[in-house]
């Protein structure tokens, strides 16, 4: 099997088609939204409970808080309901101003706000992303 080289957990793993799609996704978070390799890491553990589960892409904040979470599929699978009840489980635990799902041909960016969420028309900066996790965590949640 092919191999990429991860540059979040520094070492090469199986190029998998749900790989794919993460290595992609960290390109654009690191090349068009800039956020710094060191402010993200993949293949997060998180425990609701007794379940176990592990999120694909973290993006942290300066207080190295988590600010995004980043659901990946196969290109193949449809982002659907199940899907996004994933991800808002990640987020029940990590309580994130940021979510994400992607199976690298539809993504969207979700970020919360006073009416609940809503999904952006384009992917914000690392900046931007900072400026509203701030927001967020000093209880003034952006209107729509």
């Amino acid at each position: 099997m092919d191999k990429v080289f991860d540059p979040l957990r520094k070492k090469e793993v199986a190029l998998t088609p749900e790989e794919r799609v993460r290595q992609w996704f960290i390109s654009v978070l690191h090349d068009a939204m800039q956020v710094p390799y060191a402010m993200m890491n993949s293949e997060v553990s998180l425990q609701l409970g007794d379940k176990k589960m592990r999120s694909d892409i973290v993006v942290f904040a300066r207080d190295l808080r988590p600010m995004m979470v980043v659901e990946c599929k196969r290109p193949d699978v449809e982002l659907t309901r199940e899907v996004a009840d994933q991800i808002f489980r990640y987020n029940y635990v990590m309580d994130v101003p940021f979510v994400v799902a992607t199976n690298g041909q539809n993504t969207y960016i979700c970020k919360r706000n006073a009416e609940g969420g809503e999904i952006l028309s384009e992917a914000p900066s690392f900046t931007q992303m900072l400026e509203e996790y701030e927001r967020y965590h000093n209880g003034r949640v952006s209107e729509p």
